[in-house]
């Protein structure tokens, strides 16, 4: 789909999104929060709204005043340079603002950036608007991936609503996708949005290698089991293994081993007796490499991913690589507050290309580089398998 032509739509398209993505929820759902990395629902609603409070409304709408002065404290996330704010621990023990009060401030800001929008913008404010909106995108798959993890985690395993593809199947063959060795170019290279660490665009030299036209499969996993895979400590990185033997880590997310030894999984679809067929998905980097270990074979870097991307059938699953997140040659971090977006997060954590179900409209590209660390898994991840020939 393309995008929309004016960002007074595609602002309020975006916004529309989020609130719809809520609409299952009892209000209780909006406030839990079980693990540190799963934020409430609530806190989604707040932060992208604070965003554009924060960046667009007060230095560009003339004589704008903020909603509540205090807001700035509770919906900032990791933005330092921007002032205090509530630890990322404690989101979930915020009973105010209410739910009420959220959708009040959100209804405030909507109503003014109408007012901006509609004005002759500033140069400068043009790139803040769009990743004003791609940031709200963001947090749609992350309030989709959290609210699995809060309803999942619920010992009703409550049903959240119909999504497609939650159960992925692949129904072609499984074949060798060779590509030649060779200089390739990598990055982002249209007038379109991207984020600033998709550039700048460089050449790479690549050895000969092949990627896997198909994601690997809940059989396969099942095999990697009962083959002990989570017990053998040689196919493991020694992090790895210290998470699975901390944790008793012993399968992927969700999946659950009823009294008659039957494999069932939590979805948004409610609970199911795992398809074999279906592509695994909600696993860590850990247990991708461990898994490709026990193969013979291994993960693509985000290079080999990028240079084959328009032969595979990708965008139901992240795909984790080997690559570790790190600048390209010569990147530029921005300046300012927006220069925290991406690159003070580059350390320690492992890229992921492709995008999920959960990746909203206008928002997925060849070029998108997600970033985790190795040991999550509550996102929409799977993984394709590579070797080198």
């Amino acid at each position: 789909m393309n995008r929309p032509e004016s960002y007074l739509d595609f602002f309020n398209q975006t916004r529309a999104a989020t609130e719809n993505l809520c609409k299952p929820l009892a209000t209780e759902d909006y406030v839990v929060q079980p693990i540190v990395d799963v934020s409430p629902p609530k806190w989604h609603l707040g932060h992208t709204t604070w965003f554009f409070e924060e960046f667009l409304l007060v230095p560009y709408l003339p004589h704008y005043e903020r909603y509540d002065e205090r807001y700035a404290y509770v919906f900032n996330s990791y933005y330092e340079s921007m002032g205090k704010r509530v630890v990322r621990t404690d989101r979930g023990n915020l009973s105010r603002p209410s739910v009420a009060d959220v959708y009040k401030y959100r209804a405030h800001v909507n109503e003014h950036m109408q007012k901006l929008l509609a004005s002759e913008l500033a140069t400068d404010a043009i790139p803040v608007i769009e990743i004003g909106i791609h940031h709200e995108k963001q947090h749609q798959e992350l309030l989709m991936t959290d609210i699995k993890y809060i309803l999942g985690n619920n010992p009703l395993l409550p049903k959240y609503g119909e999504v497609d593809h939650e159960v992925f199947v692949e129904n072609h063959e499984q074949e060798w996708i060779e590509m030649p060795d060779g200089i390739y170019h990598i990055g982002h290279d249209t007038k379109e949005f991207c984020y600033d660490n998709e550039l700048p665009r460089h050449r790479i030299f690549l050895e000969p290698y092949a990627l896997s036209n198909k994601l690997v499969t809940n059989a396969d996993w099942m095999e990697f089991m009962q083959a002990g895979g989570y017990t053998e400590v040689l196919l493991w990185h020694t992090e790895g293994w210290d998470w699975v033997s901390k944790n008793n880590i012993a399968a992927p997310n969700y999946w659950h081993n009823d009294e008659n030894g039957e494999w069932f999984n939590y979805t948004l679809n409610g609970y199911e007796k795992i398809n074999l067929e279906a592509a695994v998905t909600h696993i860590s980097y850990y247990e991708a490499f461990a898994f490709a270990q026990w193969k013979g074979l291994r993960l693509p870097t985000e290079f080999e991913w990028e240079a084959a991307q328009d032969k595979l059938d990708y965008g139901k699953r992240w795909e984790w690589t080997e690559s570790a997140y790190l600048p390209y040659p010569n990147y530029q971090k921005p300046d300012g507050a927006l220069g925290e977006y991406n690159g003070k997060f580059m350390v320690n954590q492992k890229v992921l290309r492709g995008y999920s179900i959960a990746t909203p409209d206008h928002h997925a590209r060849p070029t998108y580089r997600n970033f985790f660390h190795p040991y999550l898994r509550w996102q929409f991840t799977g993984l394709r398998l590579a070797k080198s020939i």
